[in-house]
């Protein structure tokens, strides 16, 4: 199946009193290119974030934003500093000694001091964390390649359309090819007639400047190999082979490099015309190529 490297995938999962939401978009790029937003309580599971992508994406340069929320009143948690708390107690006796004052210490007042009460935030269940992530992972994921998908079959309509008419073209060619031969063959004799007059010119040697004329200006080798590209790259679209974007890319520039020979030799403006056109297909072939996967 082809795919796009454009794509956008969302979700979001309410686990337990933990909420993740999970956006995942996507543009060409020559490798995959992950970039991680996150909240630094799960950059732990940046190593296995990454690896759950790559199971479904091979190339494109992909951002992720998460998001994570817990509701629940047992994140954070009330710590006594109880050794502490006795240090406390022990200088004020000792001040109270030494400056004969009134020890009146309550517990109220000494709850007050510095580190005796602390608020502490409480270490994640980490597999509980990831369970929660995952989930929304593995939604935002199969959607943004839902999306990919679509797109992928949209660029395989417009490209096999492409290809179809080069394939015309290709064929107009060599049917033209022969008659330019034809036409060269009839020029040159009516040039020679006239330069000659009535004087009479062996067929050979014609016929010796024709088959030169037609040396020069042969493509067949290259009509035959550009239809089989073309054929190669219409085949390798409609298989269900993954990741044949630099495949494809390969067969376009084959296809190019035996349009611009036929463009090279072309002695005729009709064939000259075809030659430009094919050009022009190939060139938006590859641009379309360069965004799937």
């Amino acid at each position: 199946m082809i795919k796009s490297m454009t794509g956008f995938g969302r979700c979001e999962i309410m686990e337990g009193e933990r909420k993740f939401t999970v956006e995942i978009k996507g543009v060409n790029h020559r490798y995959l290119d992950t970039n991680i937003r996150m909240p630094k309580k799960l950059n732990f599971f940046e190593t296995a974030i990454r690896s759950l992508l790559k199971q479904s994406i091979q190339r494109g340069k992909v951002d992720i934003f998460i998001t994570y929320e817990d509701l629940s009143e047992s994140q954070v948690a009330l710590k006594y500093n109880e050794t502490l708390a006795k240090e406390y107690l022990s200088y004020f006796r000792k001040m109270a000694d030494t400056f004969s004052l009134e020890n009146d210490i309550r517990v109220s007042s000494l709850s007050r001091y510095p580190e005796i009460l602390t608020m502490e935030e409480q270490a994640p269940d980490e597999e509980k964390l990831w369970i929660g992530l995952k989930s929304a992972l593995d939604g935002a994921i199969e959607q943004f390649v839902e999306t990919r998908g679509l797109e992928g079959e949209n660029l395989k309509k417009d490209l096999t359309g492409k290809l179809d008419g080069m394939l015309k073209m290709v064929e107009c060619i060599e049917e033209r090819a022969p008659q330019i031969i034809a036409e060269y063959r009839r020029k040159i004799e009516k040039k020679v007639k006239e330069l000659l007059e009535d004087t009479q010119i062996e067929d050979s040697r014609i016929a010796a400047e024709v088959v030169i004329f037609a040396d020069k200006i042969c493509t067949d080798e290259e009509v035959v190999r550009l239809k089989s590209h073309v054929e190669h790259m219409k085949e390798t679209l409609l298989s269900d082979e993954n990741g044949i974007g630099r495949k494809l890319d390969f067969i376009a520039q084959e296809m190019n490099r035996e349009a611009n020979t036929i463009l090279s030799k072309a002695n005729d403006l009709e064939i000259s015309n075809l030659g430009i056109e094919l050009k022009t297909d190939i060139e938006k072939i590859r641009e379309q190529i360069q965004n799937i996967e």
